[in-house]
């Protein structure tokens, strides 16, 4: 028998860590940078927001970080192991442990299948439960969970709204019980009273289940109200990350300075303020050129900001920014 000591887990090491992750697509035009060298962490029970304009690689980001997409290069390290090396039997079981919300709550479902059967398709393929009986209560408990009545129970999708649509995504995402959930803009396509009440929903699951969240999102209202911390993509790219209160407080790049200047404010006072209006064309993810992608919108473009590639450097505790601007 070995007498060695077993290794110490670190309660404070982040769940999910993702190092250097690159997702690129092949065109007849070459080869387009989804998602660029993108490293980050998000610690257990934490709410990591990404944001930034449509086509930034937002999405993309997400799925290749579950293994829906087939990555390019780097490395995701899940509760300290690296997923990218797993085998099929051992991504089958990864499943289980990271799930996704869809952004479209009507195209995710299958419209042949009741909600019953939506939410106890990954039960009955996992085979987690034997007895029916067993299968029917964890059905309905996830319901319960997810703000659905009982009375819904064999409804279709097209007999719901948009609101208890995305909360049969949500309880098909809890069905194996997860540590790990990408939220793939799950309230964008939802009036605003009921994009509170899923927001509130998630936050108290969160709370009282201790998942982790990534959560993706256009809508910086949305992004503060949510997450610890924020990353900024750009063209593929994570161009800032820092805790939420510290970047609505204190944006370093200019490309976030101006998408939080378009934050509407619901005040009279808010009528004589600034805006920042981005002004050029964004930056072509077909093979880019070398240098910073936001410089060709960028009043504060220089000619360094056009030669060599840039890194994402720690400017204050906890503020990382890739700017030559703070060089």
């Amino acid at each position: 028998m070995s007498t060695e000591p077993k290794t110490a887990v670190d309660p404070n090491a982040p769940i999910l860590e993702v190092k250097n992750l690159k997702k690129y697509f092949k065109t007849s035009a070459g080869m387009l940078h989804a998602v660029d060298d993108v490293s980050f962490s998000i610690k257990k029970g934490t709410t990591l927001g990404v944001v930034g304009e449509s086509g930034c690689g937002k999405s993309t980001l997400g799925r290749t970080i579950l293994r829906l997409e087939p990555y390019t290069a780097g490395e995701v390290y899940y509760e300290g192991e690296n997923i990218f090396a797993y085998n099929k039997k051992q991504v089958r079981a990864l499943r289980q442990k990271m799930q996704l919300i869809f952004q479209d709550p009507y195209s995710s479902l299958n419209p042949r299948n009741t909600v019953f059967q939506l939410i106890a398709e990954q039960l009955i393929v996992n085979k987690i439960y034997k007895n029916k009986s067993d299968l029917e209560n964890r059905v309905r408990e996830l319901m319960d969970i997810a703000g659905l009545a009982p009375r819904l129970v064999n409804s279709y999708p097209h007999e719901l709204d948009g609101g208890r649509r995305q909360r049969v995504g949500l309880a098909r995402a809890l069905s194996m019980q997860p540590g790990f959930i990408v939220c793939d803009e799950p309230v964008s396509a939802l009036d605003v009273s009921i994009q509170a009440q899923i927001l509130n929903l998630l936050m108290d699951l969160q709370d009282q289940m201790g998942l982790t969240y990534m959560f993706i999102t256009h809508d910086l209202s949305v992004v503060k109200h949510i997450s610890d911390e924020i990353a900024v993509l750009y063209v593929g790219q994570c161009i800032e990350k820092a805790p939420s209160r510290e970047l609505f407080k204190n944006p370093l790049h200019p490309y976030t300075k101006m998408l939080l200047s378009a934050i509407p404010i619901p005040s009279l006072e808010s009528r004589n303020r600034q805006r920042e209006v981005i002004k050029g064309e964004v930056t072509n993810p077909i093979d880019p050129k070398p240098g910073c992608r936001f410089a060709s919108r960028c009043k504060y473009c220089t000619e360094k900001c056009t030669e060599g590639n840039l890194e994402l450097k720690e400017i204050e505790k906890d503020h990382f920014v890739m700017c030559r601007l703070f060089d």
